[in-house]
């Protein structure tokens, strides 16, 4: 299984979750076999500067990922999710690492959307 989890570091397992997806710098794409990390990789998000709605989902989709990770995320980029299958989860803080334990062991899972209106969606908030 490949979990995608956004990142405001490139520091691996110890990277920080962003707790906006869309915004991260970074995505970690971590390789899972049970509960078992195979591989992590760290890649740049191509849209950290700026991005149009569905842009990050499809990045997210072409890097073959089953789970997408991050403190927070868009009622679209959820809906996007959902539409080609990969599971989105919301309410990750900490480290990669506890993001990962937290997914593993029910602490985390499902989403809710951000509280903005999805048609002005500001970013820069903190959740």
């Amino acid at each position: 299984m490949r979990i995608a989890i956004s990142a405001d570091t490139s520091d691996g397992l110890n990277s920080r979750v962003a707790q906006h997806f869309g915004r991260c710098p970074f995505f970690a794409i971590v390789e899972v076999e049970g509960k078992e990390v195979q591989s992590v990789e760290l890649i740049d998000n191509p849209f950290f500067a700026s991005h149009q709605p569905g842009q990050v989902p499809g990045f997210i989709h072409e890097q073959k990922a089953n789970v997408m990770i991050s403190g927070g995320m868009g009622r679209r980029a959820i809906d996007i999710f959902q539409q080609v299958g990969i599971e989105a989860v919301t309410g990750a803080s900490g480290s990669v690492q506890n993001a990962l334990d937290c997914y593993f062991d029910g602490v985390i899972s499902g989403t809710a959307p951000c509280k903005e209106s999805e048609d002005h969606h500001a970013h820069g908030h903190h959740h």
